[in-house]
């Protein structure tokens, strides 16, 4: 009976100490400490674990500035004439269903009629990406403590790889119409149709390419690629990092 009275009496002590340790720093910080917010930022900078020691606010503020710089940097330099069309990267080609139709056309003396239609193409990509950058902030702004701790882990591509997944479905979605309004515009489906009636007079075997789908896809493609460059530079030069912030969090 003595046994279970001093086990009783332990265990109520560890419980009170427990309690007036949690009030403590309750009073110190103002902040409940039985929250997960609070303790997962105790324990961070105890253990050093999750971003040496930042908090898991700090690690996602420090990535979404990052995807935010990333995006608005790519948009600015894909929306500028030649952005597609100068980078071979990127550059948006006759898709490699059209291309024996491409070699055929040039070598019956048409070659000018392709180089319009490619133009144009990267034209309209161009032309779309000045429009990009507002598509994703809804997934930059929905990115959780556990997307961000596994983008600071990842590898050079692993914030693009992120928005890659979460964003392609909705910006192939809301992009289509506005790369059909640029083809429009720079009467790219003027040309494509073009080369295709031309093509189609001397070939059994007709070509039927959504241009649209087409366009959009590579315009994607090359502005994925082009956000990933620019996540290795913030992750790998620290003249990359502008703000107070990026450098705070990428430096650890």
């Amino acid at each position: 009976m003595k046994k279970v009275i001093c086990c009783f009496l332990l265990f109520s002590s560890t419980l009170s100490f427990g309690q007036i340790t949690l009030d403590k720093l309750k009073k110190v910080t103002g902040k409940d400490s039985t929250s997960g917010g609070m303790l997962s930022d105790i324990t961070q900078k105890l253990t050093g674990n999750k971003g040496g020691g930042l908090s898991s606010d700090e690690i996602v503020a420090g990535l979404k500035e990052a995807l935010n710089t990333g995006t608005i940097n790519s948009t600015k330099i894909l929306h500028a004439a030649d952005g597609y069309f100068a980078n071979e990267a990127i550059k948006i080609v006759m898709p490699e269903e059209a291309q024996k139709m491409e070699r055929t056309l040039r070598s019956m003396g048409m070659g000018s009629l392709v180089d319009k239609a490619i133009l144009s193409m990267n034209r309209a990509a161009e032309d779309a990406a000045g429009d990009v950058s507002n598509i994703f902030l809804h997934a930059i702004k929905g990115m959780t403590v556990k997307d961000g701790l596994n983008i600071l882990r990842g590898g050079d591509f692993a914030a693009t790889d992120y928005l890659k997944h979460a964003t392609t479905s909705e910006l192939t979605e809301q992009m289509r119409p506005v790369i059909n309004a640029s083809l429009d515009k720079v009467n790219a489906t003027k040309y494509w149709e073009d080369v295709f009636k031309a093509y189609n007079r001397f070939s059994p075997n007709k070509v039927n390419t959504d241009l649209s789908a087409y366009v959009t896809e590579r315009a994607l493609n090359g502005l994925f690629y082009t956000i990933g460059l620019e996540e290795q530079k913030i992750r790998k030069d620290p003249a990359a990092r502008v703000t107070d912030l990026l450098k705070k969090v990428f430096a650890n």
